[in-house]
């Protein structure tokens, strides 16, 4: 048997990793900038996290939601505490799709409508119900193709009306920032305005944190910086730093009833003992505070490389573009000349994702060597092409 080929593979293998630097076996350590996919909040194998799921796991690693679990009242205790929303309430599932998909279905519950209004290049997953909702022709299977979901452009308050007007819509979906399309923000405007239009046609305010949630941004979820109370937030990617988890939040407004959601393994005992960890080191280790600082000094410096021709993003949810220079190559160069992981996003931009731990030494770290890769892409004097080997 073998597996399917599916992805894009570098020829690189991490073994092992701390903070945010990850190892191969010959001992190679290259500076993590990419969090795999922004899923490392508090940095690899951080102690207490390390500490915590082993304990559980000798403890009880599995039962399924048809007994107590006090794990999950800890942990909606002190989510709500972390993000503010102590009024709302939590479901537990696996991944950020089955969040997006719970969340939909407990909106069309809520209204008995079937509609929903997305948004250009949004990204919200890859199962059936999610990848409707994604605008991306290439990844939705005639299966997954659904007449019920309409999409208008990001920022484009009178369509967005348009469509809300028609009274048909459970809900509206949008991202806290377009991390897969390229690191886009929401217009202030625009988020008032179909927070506005939502309240007014009975739709709910869905707002996907799945990659910008969670700390990414120097809040605990993007759309807090424009002062928004969505009906319902879901988040996942860093909510355990690696181990398997989703949630979705509710407002009080909202019904749960019994028999309406349900997982196997949402919400089991390992995943819920890492969660609490991660927002153990969160708050002890102020990282939601880091996110915002450093993120702050890696956007700025970005903007001073005279190579770098688009800067976006907040906090440690970054892209930038580099003139005259595929995103894809760039990419290659710095993670086999320079030991950097940085991820992408279409044809140009560059992503960094990194754990919300990063130093700002390692962000200066980074700077230098950006700024050397790029000296060496202008001159034109590049090293051989590395991408055979696991390392130098």
């Amino acid at each position: 048997m073998k597996l399917f080929d599916v992805y894009s593979l570098y020829d690189v293998e991490p073994v092992s990793g701390r903070g945010s630097h990850v190892f191969t076996a010959d001992g190679t350590d290259y500076l993590d900038l990419y969090g795999g996919h922004a899923v490392i909040s508090i940095g690899h194998s951080h102690p207490h996290y390390v500490a915590e799921v082993a304990a559980q796991l000798g403890r009880l690693g599995f039962y399924s939601n048809s007994v107590v679990n006090s794990l999950q009242e800890r942990l909606a205790e002190r989510l709500g505490e972390a993000s503010g929303y102590t009024d709302y309430s939590l479901f537990l599932c696996n991944s950020g799709a089955e969040a997006n998909e719970n969340a939909v279905k407990l909106a069309s519950f809520a209204t008995g409508r079937s509609r929903v209004l997305a948004f250009g290049h949004a990204f919200h997953g890859r199962t059936s119900g999610a990848v409707a909702m994604t605008d991306n022709p290439a990844i939705r299977a005639p299966f997954n193709s659904a007449d019920n979901v309409t999409f208008v452009e990001l920022n484009d308050i009178v369509a967005m009306r348009g469509e809300l007007a028609k009274g048909e819509y459970a809900c509206a979906i949008v991202e806290g920032i377009q991390g897969v399309a390229g690191i886009y923000e929401p217009d202030q405007a625009f988020m008032e305005a179909l927070e506005r239009e939502c309240k007014a046609t009975g739709t709910l305010l869905v707002l996907d944190e799945i990659q910008s949630g969670y700390g990414r941004t120097g809040r605990f979820f993007a759309h807090q910086h424009y002062g928004l109370r969505p009906d319902i937030i879901t988040c996942a990617k860093g909510i355990a730093n690696g181990f398997p988890a989703a949630a979705v939040l509710i407002s009080p407004d909202l019904e749960a009833r019994k028999g309406m959601l349900g997982t196997t393994f949402g919400g089991n005992h390992l995943a819920c003992s890492a969660a609490l960890a991660v927002l153990d080191v969160m708050e002890q280790e102020h990282l939601v505070e880091n996110a915002a600082a450093v993120g702050d000094y890696l956007l700025s410096e970005l903007r001073t490389i005279p190579e770098v021709t688009a800067v976006r993003g907040r906090g440690l949810m970054i892209g930038f573009e580099v003139e005259g220079v595929s995103g894809s190559e760039l990419r290659r160069k710095l993670l086999f000349d320079h030991q950097v992981f940085t991820g992408g996003a279409g044809a140009t931009v560059v992503r960094l994702l990194p754990a919300l731990s990063l130093s700002m030494d390692e962000a200066r770290d980074f700077i230098g060597r950006l700024k050397a890769c790029l000296a060496e892409m202008k001159r034109g004097h590049a090293s051989p092409d590395k991408s055979s080997e696991n390392n130098r």
